[in-house]
This record gives C-alpha cells, sequence and structure tokens, in this order.
C-alpha cells in the first residue's frame, strides 16, 4: 500500500462529503431528526472528530481512546455548521499530511491493541472512509428531511 493511493483516497472521500452536504446551509445546522439525535452541525463535526481519533490511534503506541463519552463531547459542544466543516477540512489535511509523511514499513506497521489489533496501521484509512460514508448517508437523509435534495457524491453535475 502506498502514501500516495492512501492520499488520493483520503482526498476522495472528502470530495465526496463535501459535494453531498453541500446543499446544507446555516438553515439546517442546529436540525435533528428527533430530540435524542445529533444535529446537522454535529454531525458534520463528529466525521472530523472521528478523522481524528482514528489517526491518533493509530500511531499511539497505547492504541484508540475508548472514552467515547470525553471523545464526542468537542462534538456536542459545535453549533456552528461552518465551524464543523472547517474542522473537517482541518481533520482531512492533517490525516492527508500525516500519511504523505509515512514509509511503507510505517503503513504496514500493525495497529497496536484494541480496535482492528494486529491490522497494518493503513486500515484506518479505510475504516474512516467507511465511517464517513455512513454519515454522509445520515446526512442525505437530514438534507432530504429539510426538503432539499444532496447533490450525486461522485461527481458535480
Amino acid at each position: 500500500m502506498t502514501a500516495d493511493t492512501l492520499v488520493a483516497e483520503l482526498k476522495a472521500t472528502l470530495d465526496y462529503f463535501k459535494r453531498s452536504t453541500a446543499v446544507l446551509s446555516d438553515a439546517e445546522e442546529d436540525f435533528r431528526p428527533t430530540p435524542d439525535m445529533m444535529t446537522t452541525a454535529q454531525q458534520v463535526a463528529h466525521v472530523a472528530n472521528t478523522v481524528d481519533w482514528f489517526l491518533e490511534g493509530a500511531f499511539r503506541p497505547q492504541g484508540f481512546n475508548m472514552d467515547f463519552e470525553a471523545i464526542e463531547k468537542p462534538v456536542h459542544a459545535v453549533a456552528s455548521l461552518g465551524a464543523a466543516r472547517a474542522w473537517v477540512d482541518r481533520s482531512f489535511a492533517a490525516a492527508i499530511a500525516k500519511i504523505q509523511g509515512l514509509s511503507e514499513a510505517e503503513l504496514l506497521a500493525p495497529l497496536p491493541p484494541g480496535i482492528m489489533e494486529g491490522a497494518p496501521r493503513y486500515a484506518v484509512v479505510y475504516a474512516l472512509m467507511d465511517h464517513t460514508a455512513h454519515h454522509r448517508g445520515a446526512l442525505t437523509v437530514y438534507t432530504r428531511l429539510n426538503g432539499k435534495t444532496p447533490a450525486m457524491p461522485y461527481m458535480d453535475m
């Protein structure tokens, strides 16, 4: 697995996410389908936070932080869709920079004990891609519940 391939995958994932959620505006930032669900802004922030979580966990000796209540606290503080989108941009930029700086040996090194234990470190890129796609889908539902049509994620139309 090469860093260039992983970087291309990260860039595509970010593009798909941005394209499919672009129709959401500040008017929908505090929308939530039910009182116990995350708002639109929080869903976007959660994507960013999870990118950070995957990269941190893959490269720290003790592995992944499993204190999800503490991990999610900053997500629930986000009220602005603009702030959440900026966080997504920063998180993907940091992930891309991290991956670009790694050798093949570093990418193939096993993950520490815990989540995905023993898998090559580069597997976190595919896990965060899957997670981002999951929330892209959830945000598509949010978009439709607000009477809007999400864009096709895979190309501009």
